[in-house]
């Protein structure tokens, strides 16, 4: 492995900061698809942590597909994420970032339920106008943040409850930077994944346009999960 970093420094999350130091050396291949992880042990005494902060890094790991984890076994690396992902992001934030993910999931999943159901003409027209305007900024090659947020908050507002709305709001910031990550890293692979980007954004739009509840919480909780799965695995969607 390469020379021990810094300790972590004290104002981030200790384990956010651990997950991203483990992340990098993923990325940069130090640690190869296969490999084992140094033991909980070895961990904590290369990176001066407690096994609980070693324990919490890991199982985020886990959790977002880049670890697999057997007792008694260790951990051995999965997924190796794209090359540029930490140049996009602070590793330490990269955590954050997916930990926002799963809020979504089951957040904008119900909501775009609800807009199945109750959705008016008006409401479809400001999803179409903003799926419209997303295609218009990935044609020109752009990782369009913004027409992307724009989107999912045509969907929770259509859903007939502000609370969805003011809670993305809420989350904002965050959200736009997970966007702008994984669409920096969808506008860099190929057209097939930006076809499959808008694709997805397509289906959820059909969903609620047809009055289909269940089909639109699928449709959203599939796009969601496959974002996550494009920023942790560099071999989806090239």
């Amino acid at each position: 492995m390469s020379d021990p970093p810094s300790p972590p420094r004290r104002k981030e999350r200790l384990a956010d900061q651990l997950y991203g130091q483990i992340l990098q050396d993923i990325v940069a291949g130090t640690l190869a698809e296969g490999a084992r992880l140094p033991s909980e042990q070895a961990l904590c005494r290369r990176f001066g942590v407690s096994r609980p902060t070693v324990r919490e890094a890991l199982m985020r790991l886990h959790a977002d597909g880049l670890i697999a984890s057997r007792q008694g076994s260790g951990s051995t690396v999965l997924h190796r994420p794209p090359d540029r992902l930490t140049r996009l992001a602070e590793g330490s934030d990269i955590a954050g970032l997916l930990r926002c993910l799963e809020v979504r999931i089951g957040l904008e999943g119900q909501a775009a339920s609800l807009a199945a159901r109750r959705r008016d003409a008006a409401d479809l027209e400001r999803i179409n106008a903003a799926l419209r305007a997303l295609a218009a900024r990935m044609e020109d090659g752009a990782a369009p943040a913004v027409a992307d947020f724009a989107f999912h908050r045509a969907v929770a507002a259509a859903s007939g409850n502000a609370l969805f709305g003011e809670m993305l709001e809420r989350l904002g910031e965050t959200i736009r930077a997970a966007m702008g990550v994984a669409l920096s890293i969808t506008r860099e692979g190929s057209r097939e994944r930006g076809r499959r980007v808008l694709d997805e954004h397509a289906a959820i739009a059909e969903a609620i346009a047809r009055g289909d509840p269940e089909a639109a919480d699928l449709a959203m909780r599939y796009h969601l999960h496959r974002s996550r799965q494009r920023v942790t695995d560099g071999q989806r969607d090239l």
